[in-house]
This record gives C-alpha cells, sequence and structure tokens, in this order.
C-alpha cells in the first residue's frame, strides 16, 4: 500500500546537486512525487511510495550528496495522490 511524505531537508543543501540528487533516488525506488529550493535555503518535497522504498529514500536523503551537509530531517504524513508519474524537480 503506498503511502505519501512531505519532507524539509535543512543544512547545506542548495547549490550542491542535493535535488539532482534526490530525483535520482527517487525514480531508482519508484518513488513519485517532487522536490523543490524554499527561499530559506532548504529543500522540501513530497515523496510516494512504498513504506520500504520512503524508508530507505529518507535515509538515502539524510546522508545526501557528496557536498552536502544535512543537519535536520523533517517529515510528516500526506493524503496519497493517484494522479503522478513521476519524481520531479520544482
Amino acid at each position: 500500500m503506498p503511502q505519501r511524505i512531505y519532507f524539509k531537508v535543512h543544512g547545506k543543501v542548495q547549490g550542491v546537486f542535493f535535488r539532482a540528487f534526490t530525483q535520482k533516488k527517487a525514480t531508482a525506488a519508484a518513488i513519485t512525487g517532487w522536490c523543490q529550493n524554499t527561499e530559506s535555503g532548504k529543500v522540501e518535497g513530497e515523496a510516494q511510495g512504498t513504506e520500504d522504498a520512503i524508508k530507505q529514500f529518507l535515509k538515502d536523503i539524510n546522508n545526501g550528496p557528496p557536498h552536502a551537509k544535512v543537519v535536520k530531517l523533517e517529515q510528516e504524513d500526506r493524503d496519497v495522490q493517484n494522479d503522478e508519474s513521476q519524481f520531479e524537480i520544482r
């Protein structure tokens, strides 16, 4: 059964290919959703997939790409959406 989460990543996550890394990890795990930079220097998004895929995805983005420094990862549940087919960068 799919689940959907909202996430917000704090730290050095802009200008380090974090959104591309996030999209790559999501696509590899068959996760749909989106991510974007915020004006406050964070990356936020929503991700939808199986429980196991979401758990692994959160571990991956908590580690981030090599030049990123994640200091905090927030998440909250959201309602599942049935109209997505990919994970996009906004």
